[in-house]
């Protein structure tokens, strides 16, 4: 089920592109060699999060666990591959991360390991998007960008917005999030039979599953700060992905070293406001034209053209295809016997 999601995913978005195959490939041909380390850095970018999850449940499971790194890689692409062809925030390879991990410990410690890198890999974003402020402050300060009272208010809005998420991060790795998430969904019109039959049947296992959450943060600090660190670290390494592309349409900032220094805190902005922007309507599959949007919006508020927005936009969808496809095919790889 889930490999042919995949399949049906990169179909979808081949037909939902926004320019004809013509106009596609020519982009890709302006890109060039360029699309080798477009596509080249998201093999760091993904290992930086096997990285982040692997810290994770050498730290949920008190030592080394019976399962190899490799493994854990193969199952970050995949889950990622999924995770951008279904809705809801992109939590479609949670599931499969579960099953998978399930093979070489037990249920609940893989549950509360998929958990608890999902909830790092969100809170992650919210430390970019909080640090991006100040980055985009700094280059105010020194004449790069402008301030308006329009822009302080998004800032302002976007700081409590992220000193929210704080507190509640905070208090979901210091109580667990796996009780009261069921809760919720009990509120929900229709649900609160389900939730209360699944509370019922599964309140012991809910219970350790928050406890394994609560004792990472308390007992494993070091696992903890380690994987938040890598993920906050795998979006720096992200935006270098935008810096590529304005580096191919010569955007440099005057060159040298200040030059594409400047370029790049430009491209982490980018980054930041294109998955702020993504997130906040990330019901949609693939969130297709949130994403575009994203990017054209973003680029054209650093005084960019918004076709430079259209072509950025199009080459991560191809990108992303070509990781989708990677990550369904090993999907079908057999892997070590658990």
């Amino acid at each position: 089920m889930f490999f042919f999601l995949g399949v049906a995913a990169v179909v979808v978005m081949l037909f939902t592109f926004d320019v004809s195959f013509v106009e596609l490939w020519q982009h890709l041909c302006h890109a060039g060699y360029w699309l080798i380390p477009i596509i080249g850095v998201w093999i760091l970018i993904y290992g930086i999060n096997a990285w982040a999850w692997w810290c994770i449940i050498k730290g949920n499971v008190g030592g080394v666990p019976p399962v190899s790194f490799a493994t854990i890689y193969r199952l970050t692409i995949s889950g990622y591959a999924l995770n951008y062809a279904t809705p809801v925030g992109g939590l479609g390879g949670e599931p499969y991360r579960i099953m998978e991990l399930s093979k070489y410990i037990d249920n609940q410690h893989a549950t509360s390991s998929v958990i608890l890198y999902a909830m790092m890999h969100f809170f992650g974003h919210f430390i970019f998007w909080f640090v991006s402020i100040f980055i985009y402050l700094a280059l105010v300060a020194v004449g790069d960008m402008p301030m308006t009272t329009a822009i302080g208010t998004i800032l302002g809005i976007i700081i409590v917005f992220c000193l929210v998420a704080f507190y509640l991060f905070s208090r979901g790795y210091r109580k667990g999030l796996v009780v009261k998430t069921i809760r919720w969904i009990g509120k929900i019109p229709g649900l609160k039979g389900w939730s209360t039959r699944f509370s019922e049947r599964h309140a012991e296992a809910m219970h350790n599953i928050d406890m394994q959450i609560a004792s990472l943060h308390g007992q494993d600090k070091q696992a903890f700060y380690s994987s938040l660190f890598l993920e906050f670290f795998s979006r720096v390494v992200q935006s270098s992905e935008v810096l590529f592309m304005l580096l191919l349409f010569g955007i440099d900032n005057g060159g040298g070293f200040s030059g594409i220094m400047i370029t790049y805190l430009h491209s982490i902005l980018i980054v930041a406001f294109t998955t702020l922007f993504a997130n906040l309507i990330g019901f949609l599959p693939m969130q297709l034209g949130v994403q575009e949007g994203g990017f054209v919006l973003s680029i054209a508020a650093l005084g960019l053209s918004a076709a430079l927005g259209i072509f950025v936009s199009i080459i991560c969808r191809f990108r992303e295809i070509i990781w989708i496809l990677i990550g369904i095919l090993l999907m079908k790889v057999e892997p070590q016997k658990p």
